[in-house]
């Protein structure tokens, strides 16, 4: 049986550094065998965020890149917090939320990069419930922000 770290090598993928929060808040919370992942976005290895409207000046397919992307860094920062992917029992929910034009109407194939991502790398424990979303704007006009909900082992 693989690891997730050997799946994520044999996808030609690693993990970031965990990002530190921009304003009041933490970047997870763990209570009773959960593990709450706090918003992220498609921060790159150089701290650029990937920004624009989907659906203007957006792709989808650009947005499912980066929504791949933010579904990395939640990895990551859910490494930090566990100090191994390995104690994931479940992706429990993911809520997907895509700065989009207001007729833009394929929020789901966008969020489908993260989640395609967590079962790629966690296999069945990364099946989950998912919300995918439109908004108005995202902070730092950022194309998606995903946050998520973990069960983990001990």
């Amino acid at each position: 049986m693989t690891t997730p770290y050997e799946r994520l090598k044999q996808l030609g993928l690693e993990l970031p550094r965990p990002t530190t929060p921009l304003a009041n808040y933490v970047p997870f919370v763990m209570a009773n065998g959960f593990l709450y992942l706090s918003g992220q976005g498609p921060r790159r290895s150089d701290g650029s965020l990937s920004t624009g409207k989907v659906g203007a000046t957006v792709s989808t397919e650009q947005a499912y890149l980066d929504a791949q992307l933010t579904g990395l860094n939640l990895l990551a920062t859910a490494h930090h917090a566990l100090g191994d992917l390995g104690r994931i029992r479940r992706v429990v929910k993911l809520l997907g939320m895509v700065n989009a034009v207001p007729d833009y109407t394929d929020h789901p194939k966008v969020i489908n990069g993260c989640s395609d991502l967590f079962v790629n790398v966690l296999g069945e424990a990364g099946r989950h419930a998912r919300s995918a979303v439109g908004m108005g704007s995202l902070p730092g006009m950022m194309s998606v922000e995903i946050e998520a909900i973990l069960q983990v082992d001990g």
